[in-house]
């Protein structure tokens, strides 16, 4: 499951500059994610998120990765949009995050999952706003969040966000309520019987 991706990256090489200690990644969003609206506080764009931790780091290298749809757009219309420049000292819209998790120290984000897929590889993440994986003693918190008051480690994180809390909708069976392991189970065994769908080229 390495390097597994929601989105397709070119996935050039990122090199992480030379003779710096510490370097730190933004990770950016899609400004009319529901989470942003919900979510955060002072902080509500990218520009913004940019900003702040550009002036409480200034002696880190700050490396800003927008996300695929945005940097995508901004490609495609061939705008600048508040140059990103201003705030961070490098703009790699192309980079898989698999490929620059392992090599930054930090990791900065509002309530980008990929602040969750940071935790689960060691590295040190600040949270922005409300995500799910806030507030629970394993992120630098700029919110608040005084009703989770318990301190849980990654596998307990990883169990409540993956099993206890979420529903399955088992499609085989029209189980509402599905655990993950039934789920898996009867996906793996369709896939299995059901005959293969070959599409012909034209």
């Amino acid at each position: 499951m390495n390097g597994l991706n929601r989105f397709k990256a070119h996935s050039p090489q990122w090199r992480r500059p030379v003779n710096i200690e510490r370097v730190i990644l933004v990770v950016g969003q899609v400004e009319t994610d529901p989470s942003l609206k919900y979510g955060v506080q002072s902080l509500r764009t990218n520009h913004e998120l940019l900003k702040a931790v550009c002036q409480a780091n200034a002696d880190a290298h700050i490396v800003y990765k927008p996300h695929p749809l945005v940097w995508s757009d901004l490609q495609a219309k061939q705008t600048k949009q508040q140059d990103p420049l201003l705030w961070c000292d490098e703009c790699v819209g192309d980079v898989s995050l698999s490929h620059l998790l392992p090599k930054v120290n930090e990791v900065h984000v509002m309530t980008s999952l990929a602040g969750f897929e940071a935790l689960l590889r060691g590295k040190k993440v600040s949270c922005y706003g409300r995500s799910f994986y806030a507030g629970w003693g394993l992120t630098t918190d700029m919110v608040p969040m005084p009703n989770r008051p318990r301190q849980l480690n990654v596998d307990e994180l990883v169990a409540g966000a993956m099993f206890s809390y979420p529903r399955y909708m088992n499609r085989l069976e029209g189980r509402v309520r599905s655990t993950p392991e039934m789920h898996l189970g009867a996906e793996m065994g369709s896939w299995r019987t059901e005959p293969l769908m070959l599409s012909a080229r034209a």
